[in-house]
């Protein structure tokens, strides 16, 4: 038999077909065992596991029935969904919609619940530009992003904890006037009673407790959910066990960066800078 060769780093929808073969051979289901106990053909299951084909949420939820798999298929359907984002983002994204509790430290650029159009739009077209995406994904990750905002005024809104190394607010992103009113924007959002926002500064040095962005959920049954994020890749974490660390260290973090006030003072001194 000529069984294709997966690739399955090349992309989300590749990498949900090479779990489907996986999972389906875990099983020891073939496909067209597989295509009868879901509804679909046997070619239709073939592509899908090649990446000739995404798959729908429909597609991941027949799977994750007949599989037993939970959720695990629906998860990686999200990332399908929001490929223009690394992978795990998407879950996250979902995931980010009902919490109670966001925490979020970001390294280099304001983390997106923060973020102005402008700055955004900033962000997006420099990807477009040096091919890290297309101009496609780069207008579903603004349209992913104004959604994400819209939690912020939604009723009763979530606590948000946002700590920004200080590199995030010097790097000018944009024009100047871009980056003056993404400096205005910040100290506008720290006003909020529902938003704690603070500054690592430089001179933590190597006594910082992260070096990559982590996002941290507080959700309605009281679970903890983790995204972290190297250059290339994205990671949801649900085991207590991995979230754990992240918590701590995201714990430590607020407890050495500067006060709000002292923060907002910051980012005050370096608005007047940049015009």
């Amino acid at each position: 038999m000529n069984i294709k060769p997966l690739t399955p780093e090349s992309s989300p929808q590749a990498s949900f077909g090479a779990q489907l073969r996986a999972q389906r051979q875990e099983l020891r289901m073939s496909q067209d065992q597989t295509a009868e106990r879901t509804g679909y053909s046997p070619g239709h299951i073939s592509s899908v596991e090649t990446g000739r084909k995404p798959p729908t949420l429909r597609f991941a939820r027949q799977v994750d029935r007949v599989f037993e798999t939970g959720t695990k298929f629906t998860n990686l359907f999200l990332d399908v969904r929001a490929s223009a984002l690394l992978q795990g983002f998407g879950q996250y994204v979902a995931e980010e919609a009902k919490a109670e509790e966001i925490r979020c430290f970001e390294v280099g650029i304001v983390p997106g619940l923060l973020q102005t159009s402008a700055y955004a739009a900033e962000l997006a077209a420099a990807a477009v530009s040096r091919g890290a995406i297309g101009q496609a994904q780069a207008d579903e990750r603004l349209k992913i992003l104004a959604g994400r905002q819209r939690l912020l005024t939604r009723q009763p809104p979530p606590r948000l904890f946002a700590v920004l190394d200080e590199s995030c607010i010097w790097r000018p992103i944009g024009t100047p006037d871009t980056m003056a009113a993404q400096l205005d924007h910040l100290i506008a959002v720290a006003a909020l009673p529902h938003v704690t926002l603070q500054v690592a500064p430089y001179s933590m040095g190597a006594g910082r407790s992260l070096d990559l962005p982590v996002y941290l959920l507080g959700l309605p049954d009281h679970t903890v959910t983790a995204y972290s994020e190297s250059a290339q890749q994205g990671s949801y974490e649900r085991d207590p066990e991995a979230v754990r660390p992240l918590l701590t260290a995201y714990h430590h973090l607020q407890v050495e960066a500067l006060s709000q006030a002292a923060s907002v003072a910051l980012i005050r001194k370096v608005r007047e800078e940049v015009q």
